[in-house]
Formats: structure tokens, sequence, C-alpha cells
């Protein structure tokens, strides 16, 4: 599949990535914009994705997120939901100017945290043509709850309170590991699947994937509500790609945000768990993400 490095600045901060040309496109075509979730690189399978949306057509825009990968940005390993979605809405703004793209057809797609954050894009830029939302957070305050035990989160509390009153003092921000083989040590994303899929997909692909976030990246995911944008995304098409055994981003929460969307809006629960989204069920998810986008793109 051909495609070619990129690069763009999103105010001050250049960010890296790749852009698929849709193949047998004769002029301007319909893009995808894309980047991964909580801590993830590029070649963590959004090539996959990424090959998919181009053989039918669609040309598509992956980019590693400002902090990690091949992107730049400090501090290093520091996830600002806010920033991404902004992040998000720079690349469009870059897509726009490429003479491959048609400007007036861009889609979005994000998985998992930046499944959240295309939910908040797609109701505030109206750029923005279509949106599939494949196993997103929908809210830190509830998914926290779901991950951490009730008697715990004080104690996260504590550990948040003191790395800011460090920071003030001078300290660089305290790190966390994004995975633990132990999903009772101390982690962003403390479940057994997350371990496996981190550690195994970034030996086999990703040796830029680092086991490491700012602690208060971990602070910003809890305070972070893409439900409340949802009912705001119409009338831009909706396709949201929950899955039936998460239990990192529950698909019931997602499905109660989906509830809260308006019309055109469509909804297709995946097979598996978080993770298989991207290796073992791949074509169940990228087939339908592919179709929302040709429907309402080409």
């Amino acid at each position: 599949m051909d495609r070619r490095d990129v690069e763009f600045d999103a105010e001050g901060v250049t960010l890296r990535g790749w852009f698929y040309p849709a193949r047998g496109a004769s002029g301007a075509a319909p893009t995808v914009v894309m980047a991964h979730g909580f801590s993830a690189v590029k070649e963590m399978y959004l090539d996959s994705f990424a090959e998919v949306f181009a053989a039918a057509g669609l040309n598509a825009l992956v980019y590693d997120n400002r902090n990690f990968g091949a992107s730049d940005g400090q501090p290093r390993q520091e996830i600002d939901p806010w920033a991404q979605v902004r992040d998000y809405r720079h690349a469009i703004t870059y897509a726009s100017t490429l003479p491959e793209v048609d400007a007036t057809r861009i889609g979005i797609w994000g998985s998992s945290y930046s499944g959240g954050h295309v939910l908040v894009v797609a109701a505030i830029d109206r750029r923005v043509k279509a949106v599939v939302s494949q196993v997103p957070l929908v809210s830190g305050h509830d998914n926290l709850r779901a991950l951490v035990r009730a008697d715990l989160i004080a104690g996260f509390r504590g550990m948040f309170d003191s790395d800011r009153l460090a920071r003030y003092q001078g300290d660089p921000p305290a790190m966390v590991p994004v995975v633990d083989a132990d999903p009772t040590a101390p982690s962003a994303l403390p479940t057994a699947d997350s371990y496996t899929w981190f550690t195994e997909t970034a030996k086999l692909r990703a040796p830029s994937w680092r086991n490491e976030v700012t602690l208060r990246s971990v602070e910003m995911f809890t305070e972070y509500e893409p439900i409340t944008y949802v009912p705001y995304i119409s009338p831009t098409p909706l396709l949201m790609l929950p899955a039936r055994g998460d239990h990192l981003t529950p698909s019931e929460l997602a499905i109660a945000a989906y509830g809260k969307a308006n019309e055109p809006k469509k909804l297709s629960i995946l097979p598996g768990g978080h993770f298989d989204a991207y290796v073992d069920g791949f074509d169940v998810s990228s087939g339908p993400a592919r179709d929302w986008f040709l429907e309402h793109l080409a």
C-alpha cells in the first residue's frame, strides 16, 4: 500500500504521521483523519485500518498524538485530552490543504480514548461530515469507577494532589506505568488484556511505544466527559462500535452514551473485548467503519 510520511504544525508543535492516498481516485477524494488512543502509537494497527480505507477509495491521514511516537511535544508521555481534541482539528485543517483531499468530505475515526475525542470533535467542528467511534471512552468519572474499587479512589486522589504540590515546587511530573502484569498494581490501564495487548503489540510492531505516562495524564482522564457532547453531534452521521466483552471502556457506558445521540446514527456491537477490534476482530470493526464513511462521504 502506498503511503508517504507527513508532518504538520499544531500551533507550534510538529505532529508526524502517514498519508494514504485513495486507491483509484482520479481527483480530490474523501478523507478519514485518524489518531490512536491512550498512550498508543500509530504503528499499533492504525496502518491496518488506513489501508482498508485507502483500498476502498478513501484517503487516510494517520498521525501520532503530541508527546508520543514520532510527534514532537513536551512533556513526553503526557496525555491531555483537550490538546488531543484540538490536534484532531489541526489535522483536519492540514488535510484540507492537500491536493488529494476534498475538504468538503472529511470524516474522523477514533478508538478507545480517541473514540471519545472524535465524539467531541464531531460535535464542535462542522467540517466533519461523518464520524466513527470505536470502543470509546465516554466518561472519565464513570470509567474510573468501573476500573478502580471505590475504597481505593481516595488513594488516587491523594497521589494526584501530592504530584500537584511537587510540580508547584519545581519537580518534574510523576510517572506511572500504562500497564502492569499485576492488574492490582498501580497503572493507568489496570486490566490483564491491556497488559497483554500493549506489551505484545509493542514487541511485534511498535518499538517506539513506552510503558509510562505522566500521573497527571490519569488525573485528566478522570475529568474528561465526552458524553456531554454526544447530543450535539447531529446532524453529522455517527457510527458507534462498542465491544460486547469490553471491560476497559465498558460497553454499557458507550451504549448509554449512544442513546443520547440524535439521528442519523448507527450502533454496531462488536464481538470480543476491547482490543479484539484491532486484531482478531479486525474485519468486523474495520468493515462497518469503511462502509459508513463510503455511505456518508463518497
